[in-house]
């Protein structure tokens, strides 16, 4: 069995330099006992009512990766069965983010609204059986009579209708003939089942809402327990992989299908993704969106697939960090910092490095000729031989960052300073010689050097040695820019933790998003495309943002440099 390649797909979720994955091992038995007729069938099943965040990658990593491993396939199928809370909008956002991150379910799009007619049969089957009744308790009073998990529920006093007035009574809610919540199907199993799933579960609820797709044709919808386990059973899936929430909804999903007789899916469930300093519940995060807290769903400060998408982010980074935290039935939380880790490696290599200035301070070189301007190497990527090089232009007047500059440095401090030299990264050796300051304030305005002719390209003809290098960009050439530098959207670990009584909005981060303007980029940086990313030297990873224009360049930081992960591994080996 050959594994797959990583180039147009996802990497099956388990590999030799992986953790090891319970799953694999469970469809490698079904594979050898001919379990399935030799047949691998996944699926990824979200319900429209929001965008797809970072603990859906996971999923969809584990679901497609599988069954690109074992030659099978993986179906989208979308769990349609709220049109109160369901859009197109979330639709085609899933369809575009699934394709971005790798998943192929080729034209295999479905809906379990498509089976309506087919799950509304196999209600009226199991009420032939008595197996179903409508009853007429509210949602409250059916809360109230289900019991506790050491006390049995009450049965409802609407139990014992006879067939024929339970297809009577369910016939007319589809036909519209009573108001929302005032009718239910529900199963009958056991109202004393220690698992308070099969203590009569609704099936079906009365909603008179229009359907993204069906529209009005439908008054009476299935709750998601009726609809799940048959729609992979329509769809024949092998493997109907969960995460750990569902584990005790398994018993229904399978007293639904047997109690129908038709074919029956394996449940398998895995621990869901939990993130530091991260909320992955779209309930919440909508809530974000409607109060204007953030700029969108697509905001890059979001967990969200389109907002990492937009800060920078990468599949291969995702799917690389999806491998790195494995598969396990016990639900854990994730360090932040580990998926930062996986975007700093992939980017790393494939990041072409470039000059940029955030907050500039002016320098002129006085030695240097007026009106003349070199072309100077610089390394496209040093990780990435193939990457070549590219010129950037030197001349009298260039631009530095405030932070490399001080007047009157503290100890340990070695960028440029009164009568200190420094190298200029690709250029020559500077030395400062004076400043210029606001008279009225004092503030430093800038800088007067000179440079090192003998020193180009970075290195002294007698051997002497810096101890600083600082990234700069000619004036005459730069490129004004807007830089917005994001960092963690909230400032505590568990922001959805309320056991203080506070809202989560009470943890989000103030300094969360930093806009800087008059930025000074590379004059190459102006017709950066959108999907680029770039290592601004020194400063982090950056790409254009969809704002972007050549008239008015945007850039996102994506993640800055600085990698605690990368010396924890090192320290490992």
């Amino acid at each position: 069995m050959t594994e797959p390649t990583n180039e147009t797909g996802l990497a099956a979720p388990d590999s030799s330099a992986g953790p090891s994955n319970f799953i694999r091992e469970i469809i490698r038995d079904d594979l050898r006992t001919n379990k399935f007729d030799g047949r691998v069938q996944t699926r990824f099943p979200p319900e429209p009512n929001g965008y797809l965040h970072i603990g859906h990658a996971k999923s969809i990593n584990i679901n497609f990766g599988l069954a690109s491993e074992f030659g099978g396939q993986c179906n989208l199928r979308f769990d349609d069965t709220n049109p109160s809370k369901e859009e197109t909008e979330y639709v085609d956002s899933i369809i575009e983010d699934v394709r971005w991150l790798g998943g192929d379910f080729g034209d295999r799009i479905f809906y379990a609204s498509d089976y309506f007619p087919q799950l509304y049969a196999w209600a009226v089957q199991l009420i032939r059986a008595g197996k179903a009744y409508v009853c007429d308790l509210t949602a409250q009073e059916v809360r109230q009579q289900r019991g506790t998990l050491t006390e049995p529920g009450t049965p409802s006093p609407y139990r014992g209708r006879s067939v024929e007035e339970n297809l009577g009574l369910f016939e007319r809610m589809k036909n519209g003939e009573f108001p929302d919540g005032s009718r239910t199907l529900r199963a009958r199993i056991d109202m004393a089942s220690p698992n308070l799933n099969l203590r009569d579960p609704v099936m079906y609820r009365i909603l008179h809402a229009e359907h993204h797709r069906t529209g009005a044709q439908w008054c009476i919808y299935p709750m998601y327990d009726f609809a799940h386990g048959q729609s992979d059973s329509i769809e024949r899936i092998t493997h109907s992989i969960c995460t750990l929430e569902f584990e005790d909804h398994r018993p229904l999903y399978d007293w639904y299908v047997e109690a129908l007789g038709i074919y029956h899916p394996q449940q398998i469930e895995f621990d869901r993704l939990n993130l530091t300093y991260t909320l992955l519940s779209k309930r919440k995060l909508l809530a974000l969106v409607q109060k204007g807290l953030v700029s969108g769903w697509d905001d890059p400060r979001m967990p969200t697939l389109s907002g990492l998408r937009r800060r920078g982010y990468t599949p291969e980074a995702i799917r690389a960090f999806c491998q790195r935290i494995g598969v396990s039935k016990t639900n854990g939380v994730i360090e932040l910092g580990l998926l930062e880790h996986s975007l700093r490696e992939d980017l790393n290599r494939r990041a072409a490095r470039v000059m940029a200035v955030l907050r500039p301070l002016r320098v002129e070189i006085e030695n240097y000729p007026e009106g003349q301007t070199d072309m100077l190497d610089a390394v496209n990527n040093p990780e990435d031989p193939t990457a070549g090089s590219r010129t950037v232009p030197f001349s009298r007047v260039l631009y530095i960052e405030q932070d490399d500059f001080r007047e009157d440095p503290p100890k340990q401090y070695y960028r440029l300073s009164p009568g200190r030299e420094v190298r200029l990264r690709y250029g020559y050796f500077i030395t400062c010689t004076g400043v210029d300051k606001d008279p009225a304030t004092g503030a430093v305005t800038g800088i007067r050097c000179t440079y090192d002719p003998a020193t180009r390209g970075g290195n002294a003809p007698d051997g002497r040695k810096v101890k600083s290098t600082i990234h700069w960009v000619s004036a005459a050439h730069a490129i004004d820019a807007e830089v917005r530098l994001y960092d963690n959207l909230f400032t505590r670990e568990n922001p959805g933790d309320e056991s203080e009584g506070l809202d989560f909005t009470a943890y989000l981060n103030p300094a969360s998003l930093e806009v800087l303007t008059g930025c000074k980029l590379e004059p190459g940086l102006a017709d950066a495309p959108t999907g680029a990313r770039y290592q601004f030297e020194r400063l982090g990873y950056f790409c254009p943002d969809r704002d972007s224009s050549p008239a008015r360049p945007v850039f996102n930081r994506t993640v800055a440099l600085r990698d605690t992960w990368a010396k924890i591994e090192k320290k490992s080996k």
